[in-house]
Order: structure tokens, then C-alpha cells, then sequence
């Protein structure tokens, strides 16, 4: 109990890191002492449990968060041309940022870095897998060119609740959920909205019952990974890049993209905003939390850049819910990265769908520590990815999720700004 006591007092990151070195270990002893088969079948299944609760939660988080988001915007009706723009603003720049996301990891191709004959060897594990999406791909070519809105739009909500990789019937049913409630009399949903308020947090805390879990899942995994490699090194070098391309990716946000938006879009000095963000940011890195950090945003955002309390008390909880552009880019350049080294080719159809999906489920994401990693798994298994691939970032997520929340937080202090300045 004292040993236990002690791991758990250990941060978060610093446990999900010290389990994805320990599956490294425990990988490398099973390798040199010939127990590939003990990993599989005592060790492995840990691991998958773990990926198992990430996409039970999946479902009921995004349908539960997308429709406290969509009902979350009553105000529109106050401030319909504020709502309007802002929405707009924040799909524009999570469009940008999937976009990006997305060119730098088809560029770079981090996951391409791992030894050739290991990827022939996954490309094995995972046949099946890719084989099934290979056919899905043909037969919606064969239906024409509006099959895929048969893939959007459900005809069983049960059915498509049932199945992780039916994630955009769920996202549509939920979107068009809170849509219809928008439109009844505040008094008449008011229980509604209360209701989803509690699932919301019940759902938070399942999600931060289950991070709790991940060094266990991860070192697991990651023993499981390391019998498949037989003790490859690439992967390490090819995580190495994967990082790297992260982290460029997201400073091209933030010393880039946001800074251009202010210049192009309001009188407001680049230098004069860049300032004003720095103590937003190290908070947001710190704590990995949009919400957490919000407070302090929107008193910055109203000191230092002028902004009116009406733009900042509507924007940036707005921003706080629908707007992850950091998360984005990262799980765009993440889904190719474990497609690379799984051996998976994605067509344009995946691509797309890609696109779609993360642009959509940056709504559902939390603005919690390791939200995203529920989002991820949903995503993943929409292009028929295992899932299972999450492992492979895990260990080295966590300062890759502080560097996204100060991205997170930095777009919704320049949505605020532009539409201020309007």
C-alpha cells in the first residue's frame, strides 16, 4: 500500500512516462528470455483493457459534450451577429489547423522512419483490418458519389451508438439534438440542459477515472509493441521526428498563424498581444486545461488587449468548448503518424474523413488533461485504424498536451481580439 501510495503521488505524465519505459524493459527481458507468449497473453490484455474503457467512454462523451456545446450557445439569440462570426472564425481556424496538421505529417512522414520489414510484419497483424476498409472504400465508390451520407446520417441511433466507427452518425444526431432544443422555450428544456450539465461532469470524472489507469494500459501496451518490433529501435528515432513535427507544427500556430490573423484582421500590435499571452500560456502549459486557464485568459484579454467584457464573457467559453486548434493539428499529424507505422495507406476518402471528423469532435474534445486521447481513439478507429496504435504516442504525449493547450488557449484570445475589433 506504501509503495502504491507513493507511485500515485508521482504527477500524472511523469507515471504514464515511467510506464512507457517500463513496457520497454519489460518488453526487451520477455524478448531475451524468449517470452513473446507470456506478454500476449498475460501482459497485452491489460493494455487492451485500457484501450477498451477509452472507447467505451467515447460514444456518450461526444454525444454528451456536443450537445451541452450546441445548447451552450442560447446566447446566439441575444448576440446572434457575435455568435455568428465567432463560430465561424473558430471553424475556420481549426480548418487551418487540421490543414496543417495534416501537410506536415504527409511531408515528414515521421512513422515512415521504423524498419521496413517491422511495418511488413504489422502490415501482417493487421491485414484483416486493412483489408475490410479497402472494401468499404470500393463499395462506396461503387454507390455513387453521395454514398457517404449514408455514413453521416444514421437510421438506427441505437445502431450507431453500438459502433465506434459509425462516430459521425453520432455527431450529426447529437448536433441536430441540440439544434431542435435551441428552438423550444428556454422554460420547457430547462430540465434537458440540467440533465446533460450532470452527465457532463459524471462523464468527466469516468474519463479522469480512466486516465488514472493509462501508465498501467501504457506500460502494457508498450510491452506488447516491443515484442512486436522483437526490440527494433527505429520506433524510438521515429517518435523522436513525430514529436519534432508537433511541436513545429503548433509554434507555426502560435508565433505564426495567430500573430498574422492579428496583423491582417485588427489595429492591435503583434507585439503588444504576444506579450499579453505569455503568462496566458505558461498557465495553460502548466496546468494542460483550457478551462482551468479561462479565468486568467479572459482578465488578460479585458486588461491587456482591451477587449470589451461582453465579446470576452461570450468568446472565449465559447472558444473553451468548441475551439481545440492545437488539439487538432496534433491529432491530424498523430492518425498518420500510427497509420505510417502500422503500414496502413489512407486514400483521399480517409483523409477527408479525417478532416471532417476532427474538425467536428474538437467540440466534443474536454478541455481537460488527456481529453484528447478519447477523441483520438474515435478518430482512429473511423479510418479502421486499431486502436490499439495509441500506445505508441502515449508516453511522450504529455508535453506535447501542455505545448497544444497554450495553442488552444492563444486562438481563443485572437478570436476574441478580431471579433472585438470588428
Amino acid at each position: 500500500m506504501r509503495i502504491f501510495s507513493r507511485i500515485t503521488s508521482i504527477p500524472l505524465y511523469l507515471q504514464i512516462l515511467l510506464g512507457m519505459i517500463a513496457g520497454v524493459i519489460i518488453g526487451l527481458i520477455a524478448l531475451w528470455f524468449n517470452g513473446e507468449q507470456f506478454i500476449q497473453n498475460w501482459i497485452r490484455p491489460w493494455g487492451q483493457l485500457f484501450i477498451r474503457l477509452l472507447q467505451l467512454i467515447a460514444v456518450p462523451l461526444v454525444f454528451i459534450t456536443l450537445v451541452k456545446g450546441v445548447t451552450g450557445l442560447k446566447d446566439i439569440t441575444r448576440l446572434s451577429r457575435l455568435g455568428g462570426k465567432t463560430i465561424l472564425l473558430y471553424i475556420t481556424t481549426t480548418i487551418f489547423a487540421v490543414l496543417l496538421g495534416m501537410v506536415m505529417g504527409l511531408v515528414v512522414k515521421p512513422g515512415n522512419l521504423v524498419d521496413k520489414s517491422q511495418i511488413t510484419h504489422l502490415q501482417e497483424n493487421y491485414y484483416s483490418v486493412v483489408e475490410q476498409k479497402k472494401q468499404e472504400a470500393t463499395s462506396t465508390q461503387q454507390e455513387g458519389s453521395l454514398a457517404f451520407l449514408n455514413d453521416v446520417i444514421p437510421n438506427n441511433f441505437i445502431s450507431a451508438a453500438s459502433d465506434n466507427s459509425k462516430m459521425l452518425q453520432i455527431i450529426f444526431f447529437a448536433i441536430f439534438f441540440g439544434i431542435a432544443a435551441l428552438t423550444i422555450a428556454p422554460d420547457k428544456i430547462k430540465p434537458v440542459i440540467s440533465l446533460f450539465d450532470g452527465l457532463n461532469d459524471i462523464i468527466l470524472r469516468m474519463v479522469d477515472y480512466i486516465i488514472r489507469f493509462a501508465p498501467w494500459g501504457v506500460t502494457a501496451l508498450m510491452a506488447g509493441l516491443m515484442t512486436d518490433f522483437k526490440g527494433d529501435a527505429s520506433i524510438f528515432s521515429a517518435l523522436a521526428v513525430y514529436a519534432l513535427t508537433v511541436v513545429i507544427s503548433l509554434f507555426i500556430l502560435m508565433l505564426v498563424f495567430y500573430p498574422s490573423l492579428i496583423r491582417l484582421f485588427t489595429k492591435t500590435k503583434v507585439k503588444k498581444f504576444i506579450h499579453a499571452m505569455y503568462p496566458v500560456q505558461l498557465l495553460a502549459f502548466t496546468t494542460s486545461s483550457s478551462a482551468a486557464t479561462l479565468p486568467v485568459t479572459m482578465e488578460t484579454v479585458e486588461k491587456e488587449l482591451d477587449i470589451s467584457p461582453e465579446t470576452a464573457s461570450f468568446v472565449l467559453p465559447l472558444g473553451t468548448t468548441i475551439n481545440m486548434d492545437g488539439t487538432s493539428c496534433y491529432q491530424s499529424i498523430a492518425v498518420l503518424f500510427i497509420a505510417q507505422v502500422l503500414g496502413i495507406d489512407l486514400g483521399l476518402q480517409e483523409l477527408l474523413v479525417i478532416i471532417f471528423m476532427t474538425v467536428l469532435s474538437s467540440i466534443g474534445t474536454p478541455a481537460i488533461p488527456g481529453g484528447s486521447y478519447v477523441i483520438l481513439t474515435m478518430v482512429l478507429t473511423s479510418v479502421g485504424i486499431p486502436a490499439e496504435g495509441l500506445a505508441l504516442i502515449l508516453g511522450i504525449d504529455r508535453p506535447l498536451d501542455m505545448l497544444r493547450t497554450a495553442v488552444n488557449v492563444t486562438g481563443d484570445a485572437a478570436v476574441a481580439t478580431i471579433i472585438d475589433k470588428k
